[in-house]
């Protein structure tokens, strides 16, 4: 009923070789393989986390309402679809305004801002810098977008003055500084006519 296979089969008189794994121990060292891989990676993440920690890691919520104010228009001042931000700004250098009719997120001159008072935590020094753009602002993805500056907000800025340099010996061109404190409430300095702020630099 049933042939031999005609295939070769181990016998058991052939000698074992010295340090030979049996077959149910094959696997374990794929697991610690595996254990060292995530446990690089897992460092690999904190150390990450740690290059970009922050002066202020949690910051308070921006309400709708606070940010923005309502412009009525129309001619009887029914219409209520325009927003005027009370909060300080940033409009890159080639940005024009869109015809007043058109336009829905109103930026006021006075509270545009330009230049920023950055404070370099190794150095203890600090540094008025030009602003490249909003990163980041943690109350709103809206708020990045319409560029808006409040306390907690990552900036980029333009570092290429302080002559900072990579160890590859190429120059540094911009940082990230998280914002400290209300630029709006900078009244003395917001009369004077400039845009300083108090930052930290990563």
């Amino acid at each position: 009923m049933h042939e031999e296979k005609s295939s070769k089969q181990r016998t058991g008189d052939e000698p074992v070789k010295e340090g030979a794994i049996p077959a149910y121990l094959l696997d374990r060292e794929k697991q610690s393989r595996a254990k060292v891989l995530s446990n690089m990676i897992k460092q690999k993440r904190k150390e990450k986390a740690g290059k970009w920690q922050v002066p202020i890691p949690t910051v308070k919520g921006m309400d709708e309402a606070e940010v923005f104010r309502v412009i009525k228009t129309g001619k009887r001042k029914g219409k209520q679809w325009k927003r005027m931000i009370t909060k300080a700004t940033f409009v890159g250098e080639g940005f024009t305004r869109k015809p007043p009719k058109y336009e829905r997120f109103i930026r006021p001159m006075a509270l545009r801002y330009k230049k920023a008072h950055v404070t370099h935590p190794e150095l203890s020094a600090t540094f008025c810098l030009p602003i490249i753009g909003v990163k980041k602002n943690p109350s709103s993805p809206m708020y990045t977008q319409l560029g808006v500056i409040t306390k907690g907000t990552v900036l980029e800025v333009n570092v290429s003055e302080l002559g900072l340099v990579t160890q590859s010996g190429k120059v540094v061109w911009g940082k990230y500084a998280q914002v400290t404190n209300n630029p709006e409430n900078d009244v003395c300095r917001r009369k004077m006519g400039s845009a300083l702020k108090e930052f930290k630099m990563n």
